[in-house]
């Protein structure tokens, strides 16, 4: 079971380590859904979690709300992915829709073609997708070559609780395409009732090892 805790700044990463952190996402400004982190952030990040043998991945976003990007905003994200790429983040969290409640498959292969030969998720983006569509956002995510997916199961207003009967539907489903990685109000109370109920190898959150304070 990887547990992979996400952390808005340095200063938690070495309590997560201590706690069992076997994988850090790299997150700033929680509050929205996370942004992009700072280099120097990122740099300190990944030096420390090297030593220690954990990898690390970074969230790209420009910033909260919608997942609807302009143009502007890919370039932004591009960028990102490149220069992090070449600090030695071994992995970016990603995600861009549509309008029509799809993937914005344009955006999605421009991102992944800076980001070739980096571990992949597609981020909570996954819950805002129509719910006729999941199935099939599956499959496309597992055809680009993408590692994972985090997904809370339903709106995030939810507890995840409330979600362990679709999550199980998409976990069956995925099978050996794709990992789903639930994340979403995970805590170190709730963990174990998870690990029992869904048959799952990773998963996701900020207090997945309790409090990091």
């Amino acid at each position: 079971m990887i547990k992979e805790v996400c952390v808005e700044n340095f200063t938690h990463i070495p309590i997560a380590v201590e706690k069992g952190a076997q994988r850090i996402e790299l997150c700033d400004h929680l509050s929205v859904g996370g942004t992009t982190v700072s280099h120097d952030v990122a740099a300190k990040s990944l030096s420390y979690c090297k030593a220690n043998n954990v990898k690390v991945m970074a969230l790209i976003r420009p910033r909260g709300g919608t997942f609807f990007y302009t143009d502007e905003e890919i370039n932004i994200m591009l960028e990102d992915i490149i220069h992090f790429k070449k600090l030695g983040i071994h992995g970016v969290v990603i995600g861009c829709l549509n309008r029509e409640a799809w993937i914005d498959e344009e955006s999605m292969h421009k991102l992944l073609h800076v980001a070739n030969g980096m571990d992949v998720t597609f981020h909570m983006a996954f819950n805002h997708l129509s719910p006729t569509r999941k199935l099939e956002a599956i499959d496309w995510l597992a055809s680009k070559g993408i590692k994972r997916i985090l997904t809370h199961g339903g709106p995030l207003h939810t507890k995840i609780e409330q979600n362990i009967s679709i999550l199980k539907e998409y976990i069956a489903y995925a099978s050996d395409k794709i990992i789903i990685m639930p994340g979403g109000g995970i805590t170190n109370q709730n963990l174990p009732m998870l690990l029992e109920s869904l048959a799952i190898t990773e998963i996701h959150g900020t207090r997945i090892l309790g409090d990091l304070v």
